[in-house]
């Protein structure tokens, strides 16, 4: 039996237990109000369906929860099985009391029918709903064992695969490595070679390149002690040259202080003489008055050393010094 056939049994179970329910409530409902209506007050003859509905809600509710019960595989203890026999010989004794009263076995029998139904109906669908959650449970078990059984045996074969991919990498890697291994010693015998035949050019070019920097170097020396002969004899000529030049300022510096120091005593001679006496002689108050004005004597003072006019002596200023100087002397004066 597959899950199909559970189900579909199931199904069967579950229809089949729902439609005697319905048929036991509804007769129920119809035989147990008549007497309800009996036996109660006028006023709230009204009220006679409620109790055979409660104990028919009571009927539904346990048909219900040990349907869940029965498909969870679980068990509610001792009060379900109370509330189930419970509601089943309430409805058993609501249904046949009236034909009791009437001392009516026939009716009794007749009416006993369905609540009894009911009860063996809940009584046998819920141990065949325990039985199918069973088979059901086993099932799965056995569905799951084989997939585990699959499972396992996939993973065997996908084991296997990734062993045997992992011999043929490994093989792959081995000649690969083996095939680096060989080039990469084919590569370092050339890099040898090229290396071996870089250092024999090297050491040639090098010994090429000393014989080359020593001819060279030879040349600078050589160079170099003709320009320190010619730079010798350059400096000793410039030295002569500055030593001549030298003699030369200093002769001339002499000459100069020997001039400067007569011409000083010259001008002191002369203005020490004091105020003149009388008019002196053109060439000598000249020799005064350019004297006094060298000296930054005012016009007068220079009057009166040559005992010339101021003015004449103001000219005198403005040929030393220029036609402007010569009036501003004047104006001083």
């Amino acid at each position: 039996m597959n899950a199909v056939h559970l189900r579909s049994a199931e199904k069967a179970l579950s229809v089949g237990t729902w439609l005697i329910v319905s048929g036991a409530m509804l007769y129920s409902v119809l035989t147990v109000t008549p007497l309800m209506a009996k036996h109660t007050a006028p006023e709230w003859a009204w009220t006679a369906p409620i109790l055979p509905l409660v104990v028919d809600a009571a009927v539904v509710i346990v048909v219900k929860l040990d349907d869940v019960l029965a498909r969870l595989g679980g068990h509610g203890g001792r009060w379900p099985i109370v509330l189930r026999w419970m509601t089943g010989l309430m409805t058993l004794a609501l249904n046949t009391a009236d034909s009791a009263l009437k001392n009516d076995l026939v009716g009794m029998a007749v009416h006993s029918v369905s609540p009894l139904l009911l009860i063996v109906t809940a009584e046998t669908g819920l141990a065949y709903r325990r039985a199918i959650a069973k088979a059901v449970a086993a099932l799965d078990a056995q569905r799951k064992a084989e997939r585990e059984e699959r499972e396992e045996a996939a993973r065997e074969r996908a084991e296997r695969a990734r062993a045997e991919a992992r011999e043929e990498r490994e093989h792959a890697a081995t000649l690969a490595r083996e095939q680096r291994e060989h080039e990469a010693s084919l590569v370092r015998e050339q890099a040898e070679r090229e290396e071996r035949r870089r250092r024999e050019e090297r050491e040639a070019r090098e010994r090429a390149e000393a014989a080359e920097r020593e001819v060279r170097e030879r040349r600078e020396r050589e160079r170099e002690q003709r320009e320190h002969e010619r730079l010798t004899r350059e400096r000793q000529a410039r030295e002569r040259a500055e030593a001549e030049q030298r003699e030369r300022r200093a002769a001339v510096e002499r000459e100069r202080r020997e001039r400067d120091e007569q011409a000083a005593r010259e001008r002191s001679a002369l203005l020490d003489r004091g105020p003149a006496a009388g008019k002196l002689p053109e060439d000598e108050a000249r020799r005064i008055v350019a004297t006094a004005c060298e000296s930054g004597l005012s016009v007068r003072q220079a009057a009166e050393l040559c005992g010339w006019s101021v003015g004449w002596v103001s000219h005198r200023y403005g040929e030393h010094r220029g036609p402007d100087a010569g009036q501003l002397a004047i104006a001083s004066g």
